[in-house]
This record gives structure tokens, sequence and C-alpha cells, in this order.
């Protein structure tokens, strides 16, 4: 799948299952249509909603916590704003253009995971940073900057902490 806009991690071998999960799921919140498909990569896969990404999280989240027994596979969504070739240029360039989503008062972190890529975090990290005028907050950020490289797709976002849905520990909650 070359344009997706959400990831959903779960177990190794538990993927066709997370497909059928969120086909599901995403059809409760609204999207008839959904695409879920695998990503080649062992316990994860991609999505694409016709739903607005951030929309979507905020809409599981509400099935999440009214009827946790929903979520049996996915262990974690992420949304994702922009998909690019995995190439340090595209990567800088589309971060730059998602950056303004960070405000002047603003703290951000940046988050790198990197799957089938030769690509280097530090060095990542260095390209992307340069282009962002705002304070860092490795621990505590108001956003973050997350470049998720599945080969040679990248997704990138500009989100809040909680706009990442992890299933385990919410269901804690």
């Amino acid at each position: 799948m070359r344009d997706f806009n959400l990831l959903v991690s779960t177990m190794r071998g538990f993927e066709n299952a997370v497909c059928t999960e969120m086909r599901f799921l995403l059809g409760e919140i609204g999207d008839k249509e959904p695409v879920v498909n695998r990503t080649g990569v062992s316990g994860l896969i991609a999505a694409k909603t016709a739903l607005n990404p951030l929309d979507a999280i905020k809409r599981l989240r509400i099935i999440l916590e009214e009827r946790p027994y929903e979520f049996r596979y996915a262990l974690r969504i992420i949304p994702v704003e922009s998909v690019v070739r995995t190439e340090k240029e595209e990567i800088q360039e589309t971060v730059a253009e998602l950056s303004p989503k960070i405000d002047e008062n603003e703290t951000f972190r940046i988050t790198v995971e990197k799957r089938f890529t030769t690509l280097h975090s530090r060095e990542l990290i260095e390209v992307v940073a340069a282009s962002i005028k705002r304070k860092v907050d490795l621990n505590n950020p108001d956003k973050i900057v997350l470049i998720e490289i599945v080969g040679g797709l990248t997704g990138l976002s500009v989100i809040e902490p909680c706009d990442i849905i992890s299933v385990q520990k919410e269901k804690i909650l």
C-alpha cells in the first residue's frame, strides 16, 4: 500500500486478524470502505481511511473506552498525516511543511521508528530538527514529530502524545 494514514501494530502472526478487526472498527466510526493491508513487516499493518486520521483516532478511542472487548488484536494505532519516499530530503521537506503545527511556545520531540531501512535515526533527527525552530523536550513534549519508516515509504505526523492509541495501556485505565 503506497498511501496510508494509519499504522497498526499487532503481535506477530496476527496480521490477518488485525486487518479484519480494523476494517470492522473503521466501519463502526463511519468509513464504509477502508483499505487495510499487511505491510510486509511482521506485526504491522497499514490502513487508508476516508476519515481524517486524527478524527479516526478520537472516534476509535471512544469505542475503546465504551467497548474495550472490540480491540482484540490491535496493540497501537498511529495516525499518519503524510507519506513520502524514504529519502532524507523528502522527509525533511515534508516535516518542514508540517512543523507550523508546533506553536512558538510549544516543545517537541522527534521519534523515529525504522523498519527495513539503512537510514540512521541520529542522522534523520539532526536533519529534521534543524528545520524546526522550537524548544526540544524529550520527556514531556507538547508535540511529537513522528517518522515511521516502513521500507521505501515513510509516514510522517506532527501530533500530540495523546494522538497515539496504546490499546493495552488504555484498557487498564
